[in-house]
Formats: C-alpha cells, sequence, structure tokens
C-alpha cells in the first residue's frame, strides 16, 4: 500500500501527547488504522495492580480513529472529535501491550463515522469498542 503520510508527517503527528503516552502506527488499510502503545507502569490507574488506566486508552483510540479517516480520505484533513463512545469489556491487565483497529465507515462533507476496537493480543477479546464521530474543521 502506497503511504499515505511521509515519515515527517506521521512523526508530527505521533509527537506531544501521543508521543508522551508511547503511541506508535501500526498498520493501516484503504479504510482502517492500527495504532498500539507497550504496557508502561506509569500509565497504570492503580500502582498496586498495575491495571491501565482509561485515559491511555481513550488516547489510543482517539488517535486510531483519527488516522482511520486519514486512510479513508488519502489525505490528512484538520478534525476535532465530535462525539467518542467507548464501551470497556474489561480491563487492560498489566504487562501487556494494548492494539487499536479503527474502521472509518462513513464519511460525509463534515462528518465522519469511525468503529474501533483496542485489544491486549486477541482482538476477539477487546477490552474497549468506540463509536465515534469527527467534525472536519478545515479542508
Amino acid at each position: 500500500m502506497t503511504d499515505l503520510l511521509d515519515l515527517p508527517q506521521m512523526k508530527r503527528i505521533m509527537e506531544g501527547h501521543a508521543g508522551q503516552l508511547g503511541l506508535r502506527y501500526i498498520d493501516h488499510g484503504d479504510d482502517w488504522a492500527e495504532v498500539g502503545f507497550d504496557y508502561d507502569p506509569r500509565l497504570a490507574m492503580n500502582a498496586a495492580n498495575g491495571v491501565l488506566a482509561s485515559g491511555p486508552v481513550i488516547s489510543l483510540i482517539d488517535n486510531a480513529s483519527g488516522l482511520s479517516i486519514v486512510a479513508k480520505l488519502k489525505r490528512a484533513r484538520p478534525l476535532a472529535t465530535l462525539d467518542l463512545r467507548i464501551d470497556y469489556v474489561r480491563a487492560a491487565p498489566p504487562g501487556r501491550a494494548i492494539t487499536a483497529r479503527a474502521t472509518c465507515y462513513k464519511v460525509t462533507k463534515n462528518v465522519a463515522f469511525v468503529r474501533c476496537s483496542a485489544h491486549d493480543g486477541d482482538p476477539d477479546d477487546p477490552v474497549a469498542h468506540s463509536l465515534a464521530t469527527f467534525f472536519f474543521t478545515g479542508d
């Protein structure tokens, strides 16, 4: 598949908040993208049990969802998360990398619609599912 974004663009996207969480681009297709991060004890909600906090999973899903829109459009467009509903199916256990695969299933003039699932190794046993809408803020 042809790269949608060159390496410097991808690095800029994954800097800042995403970079602090250790998010990394994994792969993409015509209308989907995968992003992941390795377990980091600093991201645990409770140091005693090491279970991941929800915030990093939310950021992971949001980033994968945005990149799936880039994959669908075959270009980057400025956008904002309009609505992001996440259903947590189970806790993300300590020590496991988390991967999110998002699919952009519909794009209108102003809004894109995305489904996403995050897992810790088995896509059939997700940690969370999401439905999201994104509003285009420019061309």
